[in-house]
């Protein structure tokens, strides 16, 4: 989804540990762009927080640590099968993973991480690539 297409944009809330962190530093580098990320059913009920790359979502967190990561069929379909994400339900590509402790905070810095360089131009067989040493070395 597009920046434009979520609704008002207002600066992000502050979630509880360990998603707080993952969010002050997907907020941190370069080109992202967070805000609030709003309850589905209510435009007026805050859920999270979303995070662009200008105007391409790169994911967002929910209020209970749910992270639904906005990547591409490609890599969406590479994190499940290297059981490094769960297949998200409800739109192609999108992939989930629930950050609970502090090593699931790294995780989804990880994840989010990768789809940031997906983002910003970084190849297929890179990201693939990606994959294998972060396996390698779990």
């Amino acid at each position: 989804m597009k920046l434009q297409e979520k609704g008002k944009i207002v600066p992000p809330i502050e979630l509880n540990e360990p998603m707080e962190r993952v969010s002050r530093e997907v907020q941190s580098w370069d080109k992202v762009i967070s805000a609030t990320h709003w309850n589905l059913f209510n435009h007026n009920e805050p859920d999270g927080a979303d995070f662009y790359v200008l105007e391409d979502e790169l994911g967002h967190i929910h209020l209970d640590g749910e992270l639904h990561l906005a990547t591409n069929p490609e890599l969406g379909d590479a994190l499940v099968k290297n059981k490094l994400a769960e297949r998200f339900p409800y739109g192609k590509g999108w992939v989930q993973f629930l950050i609970k402790t502090r090593e699931d905070a790294d995780h989804a810095l990880w994840l989010l991480g990768l789809n940031y360089k997906r983002l910003n131009g970084l190849s297929k067989t890179s990201l693939l690539e990606a994959i294998d040493l972060y396996k390698l070395n779990a």
